[in-house]
């Protein structure tokens, strides 16, 4: 059995932890030398606490958010999308939902019921909120336990759920620091911007801090990815039932508004009062029967979703 090595972090601590206004940000190169060894584990508990402590302090920069997207990407094998005339849409799902109802599973439903494969990624659950996954297994959507399973749902033609366990271990851990640390840290960024896919894909990406939206659109400008970026509902990458949340399309570096910051819905059906996963589930599948309508914003949000992951497709062919 062999030893890592490891990793002498002193260095890159001395740059990144001198508080919010002395700190400086690392290089791409840099940023990725660390990262890959933090989740190679090489990283003493003392030196990657100090690491996670000053990020959340200094807050990421986009070479610095370039580089640790590198690392956290090839942490974890890529998943393979079937073959089809839609790239797969990708819902990051790490928040859940308190005050709302947690509707991110019936954008994902409405997308599959269209003939477009979703990959929705996220945790099982979150204390004192409704995560997507209760929702889901309330629907009768199991959760993958390997890649295998996640791309035979997604060949199946249904929503295909992973959990971040499941999906990439090492990065799960790295969230799962929380519960030690008290806060987040900057894995909680990556997970909601990394590409699970080893071809194209679209990304849903959501941020609930507003100094996100400038990083996070400086990043996928120069990143030349394929994603929408708005503000979360509560969090989820799921339009708000009552008032639609402005929406940027990035690709090939450029930058597009599929839906302006609107005013609150003239009329919104009547949301599900409990908020628990049962209620969710079943308000849920009374609007897949056309029982109840499908809120507007969300309505939108699966069109240009749809929309986008077929032009991708045909760019990509």
């Amino acid at each position: 059995m062999t030893t890592k090595q490891a990793f002498h972090a002193a260095p890159f601590i001395k740059e990144i932890g001198r508080g919010a206004k002395g700190a400086r940000s690392m290089s791409r190169e840099q940023a990725h030398e660390l990262w890959s060894a933090v989740l190679d584990g090489r990283v003493s508990d003392l030196e990657l606490g100090a690491i996670l402590l000053s990020m959340r302090i200094k807050g990421e920069s986009v070479d610095e958010l370039e580089g640790m997207l590198e690392a956290a990407e090839a942490s974890f094998d890529k998943l393979r999308a079937p073959a089809g005339d839609y790239v797969p849409v990708v819902i990051p799902s790490y928040n859940g939902a308190r005050k709302m109802a947690n509707l991110t599973a019936l954008l994902a439903m409405l997308l599959a019921r269209d003939g477009v494969p979703v990959l929705v990624h996220g945790v099982a659950h979150d204390v004192g909120r409704v995560a997507t996954a209760e929702v889901f297994e309330a629907l009768g959507v199991h959760a993958a336990r390997t890649h295998a399973e996640a791309e035979a749902a997604l060949a199946a033609g249904h929503v295909s759920f992973i959990t971040i366990e499941a999906l990439a271990p090492r990065l799960a851990w790295m969230l799962s620091l929380r519960r030690v640390l008290g806060v987040r840290n900057s894995t909680h960024t990556l997970v909601k911007i990394m590409q699970p896919f080893a071809g194209p894909a679209l990304r849903l990406v959501s941020y609930t801090h507003p100094e996100y939206l400038e990083s996070l659109g400086q990043f996928f400008t120069l990143n030349k990815g394929h994603a929408f970026l708005m503000r979360g509902t509560e969090g989820e990458t799921v339009a708000n039932a009552n008032k639609a949340q402005k929406i940027d399309w990035f690709h090939d570096g450029e930058r597009t508004v599929l839906v302006e910051r609107q005013m609150l819905a003239d009329s919104v059906p009547a949301l599900p009062e409990d908020k628990s996963a049962e209620s969710t589930a079943a308000w849920i599948q009374a609007v897949l029967r056309g029982e109840i309508p499908i809120p507007d914003p969300i309505a939108q949000q699966a069109a240009h979703c749809k929309n986008v992951a077929r032009k991708l497709m045909s760019a990509s062919g």
